[in-house]
């Protein structure tokens, strides 16, 4: 068992929804991340289909433990700290690199840290920058989450709300299935928006009937809908790429709505962006729009840290790490589903 301060090698795994990843980090840095997306399995589907993930994670994730050590030109018998994502996602992924992890810490008797994943794409943004100034108003979007935080100080994570119904991913990649347009559709979608008019189409703002700062994108993927069938849109039509880039904006608005408004209550010095949908273009440029209007700083991760990834899993677990007293092996940590 590590003592305090004589750590120095830490191994990340996530493994919470299709991608199988694992990082190695020296000291909090990181050495090593690699990602195996299961996007090309999952797509004849048009959605993640948990069973496949499942198998997918337990094909894979010795060889990326493996590819991850050897980049990071470390062995596993010299790692002094194991970290894995235990929730939220899909609970067999979550099972596959929990039960994995537990199985390497217990082996060489050393400690496990079990991650929040959203807390985890929170970190993200620490990682490029470490010296973000709290407290920090943090907008997370992914496939499977959409939320807001409000953290006063480092590894405080405030939910100030979260989405009722679809995720904005979500709603990105069913308006993308019925219109036959791929899997993931978050990436298609923005790929085909890109040169449209995104004032052609209509679509108002969603409004919540109780105030709070909680999302809700079902209204809007209902009227999405409605539009396709009214203008008979499909994969050929000439107004797909203006019908995509409206909607696309739409969503980008009801997003930073929730943002614009707690920045009066809340008052935050610097504004984080996070979660695989933080690597659209749009939603980034009008993210860092909306913090220049309000003379705050915006930090947005690379893209490749926007994604499910070990890195900031390891991160993560570092200051975890680096402000616990004490480390132990704890085989009781547990998975949880969304």
């Amino acid at each position: 068992m590590a003592e305090k301060g004589e750590a120095k090698w830490l191994l990340a795994i996530e493994t919470s929804c299709d991608e199988t990843s694992a990082a190695v980090l020296d000291r909090g840095q990181i050495k090593s991340n690699i990602i195996l997306s299961q996007d090309e399995l999952h797509s004849p589907y048009g959605g993640v289909v948990p069973e496949l993930a499942s198998r997918q994670h337990l094909k894979s994730i010795d060889y990326i433990v493996s590819e991850s050590l050897e980049r990071a030109g470390v062995q596993l018998k010299d790692i002094d700290i194991f970290a894995v994502t235990q929730g939220p996602g899909l609970i067999g992924s979550l099972l596959i690199g929990l039960t994995f992890t537990k199985g390497l810490a217990y082996h060489f008797n050393k400690p496990l840290i079990g991650i929040d994943h959203l807390e985890a794409h929170l970190e993200a943004a620490f990682v490029e920058n470490p010296d973000i100034e709290f407290p920090a108003l943090a907008l997370l979007v992914s496939g499977g989450h959409t939320s807001l935080y409000f953290l006063e100080k480092p590894l405080t994570y405030r939910l100030l709300g979260k989405t009722r119904d679809d995720a904005a991913g979500e709603c990105l990649d069913k308006i993308a299935k019925f219109l036959d347009l791929g899997y993931p559709g978050g990436p298609i979608i923005e790929k085909l928006a890109r040169n449209g008019d995104n004032q052609r189409f209509h679509f108002s703002l969603p409004k919540m009937k109780k105030p709070g700062y909680d999302f809700s994108f079902s209204g809007l993927k209902t009227a999405a809908l409605k539009i396709i069938r009214e203008n008979n849109l499909n994969r050929e039509h000439p107004a797909l790429s203006d019908f995509l880039s409206s909607f696309e904006e739409i969503v980008a608005r009801s997003l930073l709505e929730n943002v614009r408004r707690a920045l009066t209550e809340f008052q935050p010095v610097s504004l984080i962006l996070g979660g695989g949908v933080a690597r659209n273009q749009r939603l980034r440029a009008r993210f860092s729009q909306l913090a220049a209007e309000n003379n705050l700083p915006a930090y947005v991760p690379s893209p490749r840290l926007c994604t499910d990834n070990a890195g900031m899993v390891g991160a993560l677990a570092w200051k975890k790490y680096k402000m616990e007293e004490t480390l132990k092996l704890d085989l009781e940590l547990d998975a949880y589903p969304r």
